[in-house]
């Protein structure tokens, strides 16, 4: 009887379960494959389900509040512009790898978010995620551990990609291009890692889903405001996933899937992007917000920008809306006193919740409290989360545009945005197959696969193992 002895993660930014499970299965042979031996769905991201923490998340079976990460940007304190990129050093809980190297377990982790700077070595090797900084024409900076692995990751692939620099671009044919050098060479580096290194973990990530999806979805759906049927790049997101199949096959190739238990997993989907909402203009007209003077047009928002004496609330913008109160005492110009804190927030939810669509009609929104989401609450959580229109609006925080509804991203191009749903497959010989089980969330992922390893899950995991006998194995028990 096989029996697991390593497990290796395949993770997709942003891979759509209806795309992979129902739109293109036919065309992809080895994730059904996978699928048909094994359990698949289904996952359901964190909140909100963005790139940073979501990955994070999955690794340490811990919610946005828990870590302290809302969002690829975050308030660092009170102040109104202290705003810090959310690198790995915003992670004080360990991840999988971290737990598996403790116990003497070989890992390799490859291009997983938050991963840069290394600030602890791992039991094994590790090479950094697409926050990395990168400088024009010079190689990326400390980005493997150990050291030296740089080197060997040169004579593999020759220039390595961490990402599409200026994804979001009209330059279609450069972006594919870019997307598809980007994903060959991670995964001939994926394969030679896995085959030159001893491992009982191998996590990749790959971004090229996700990359694809923000700048080709107008092409594909037919339902998207900018849709053109026959459009040179109509069949370019169905192409990619091709592709990728492909190099999967390759990567299964190289492992001996008997003793190795396999996922495909992604920390949240896509959907079309129907237009964003100014959220700060929306808040400048119904008087939460005031500004010096009113903008000539389109314009960054800016702190300076700001009267905060006569300012009740400000907002974020990004794929989902955060929403931050000025409150006495706590900020600097603080107007809202701590017994009209609560008041102010429904009041806010009510009214945001109200937005309707540029026709007038419902969206609808979800505004959430992070205290009534989250098990803890660290570091400085925005007030409100605002998802728009279920994401299929974003929250565009410029100021001084004519109207509150508008179809063109502030960042530049962008065709999609995130859904809740991203999607999983795992499969070994000595598991029962389950077939489509739409019930799992990322936290479950890492809880499931400690319990594949044999391995303690940590009590304050807040997943369960998708296998159905972690309690057993909860560190304590």
């Amino acid at each position: 009887m096989s029996t697991i002895e390593k497990v290796a993660i395949i993770g997709l930014d942003c891979a759509d379960p209806v795309l992979t499970f129902e739109r293109f299965i036919d065309e992809l042979p080895n994730i059904r494959r996978l699928a048909e031996a094994g359990t698949f769905g289904n996952l359901e991201s964190c909140m909100p389900p963005i790139t940073v923490p979501a990955w994070s998340c999955m690794a340490t079976s811990k919610d946005p509040g828990t870590l302290g990460v809302y969002g690829f940007r975050n308030r660092g304190d009170h102040s109104y512009d202290n705003l810090t990129i959310a690198t790995s050093l915003a992670i004080r809980e360990p991840r999988l790898w971290d737990l598996l190297s403790q116990a003497g377990k070989q890992v390799i982790v490859l291009g997983v978010p938050q991963t840069y700077p290394i600030v602890r070595p791992v039991n094994g090797c590790m090479v950094t995620g697409f926050l990395t900084p990168v400088l024009p024409g010079k190689p990326p900076q400390k980005f493997t551990y150990p050291p030296a692995l740089e080197a060997e990751i040169a004579r593999e692939v020759g220039e390595y990609l961490l990402d599409v620099r200026g994804f979001r671009t009209e330059n279609k044919r450069w972006l594919l291009d870019q997307i598809y050098e980007m994903t060959d060479k991670r995964f001939r580096l994926a394969k030679h890692l896995l085959t030159a290194h001893p491992w009982d973990l191998f996590w990749m990530v790959e971004m090229g889903h996700d990359r694809l999806h923000h700048g080709f979805w107008q092409f594909m759906d037919q339902d998207h405001h900018r849709y053109q049927p026959g459009n040179e790049f109509e069949h370019a997101i169905r192409d990619y996933y091709k592709h990728f199949d492909g190099l999967l096959g390759e990567l299964l190739d190289a492992m001996d899937l008997d003793k190795t238990a396999v996922w495909i997993v992604s920390d949240h989907g896509a959907q079309l992007m129907e237009g964003g909402i100014c959220f700060n203009d929306w808040l400048i007209q119904e008087g939460y917000l005031t500004l010096k003077q009113p903008p000539d047009g389109p314009t960054r928002f800016n702190f300076d920008l700001v009267d905060w004496s006569k300012t009740v609330a400000w907002g974020e913008g990004g794929y989902y809306g955060r929403c931050f109160v000025n409150v006495a005492g706590r900020e600097p110009g603080g107007q809202v006193s701590s017994d009209r804190y609560e008041a102010v927030r429904d009041e806010l939810i009510a009214k945001i919740q109200a937005i309707p669509d540029h026709h007038g009609q419902p969206i609808p929104t979800r505004v959430y409290r992070p205290q009534e989401i989250y098990r803890n609450v660290r570091g400085v959580p925005p007030d409100l989360i605002v998802i728009f229109g279920g994401l299929r609006w974003r929250s565009v925080g410029t100021v001084g545009n004519g109207s509150i509804y508008t179809f063109e991203n502030d960042t530049g191009p962008d065709d999609a945005n995130h859904a809740q749903m991203g999607m999983y497959c795992f499969s070994h010989p000595s598991l029962a197959g389950r077939g489509r089980d739409d019930t799992a969330t990322l936290y479950d992922v890492a809880p499931t696969v400690l319990e594949m390893l044999g391995e303690p899950v940590p009590a304050d995991m807040q997943g369960k193992s998708l296998l159905g006998t972690e309690g057993s194995r909860r560190a304590g028990a």
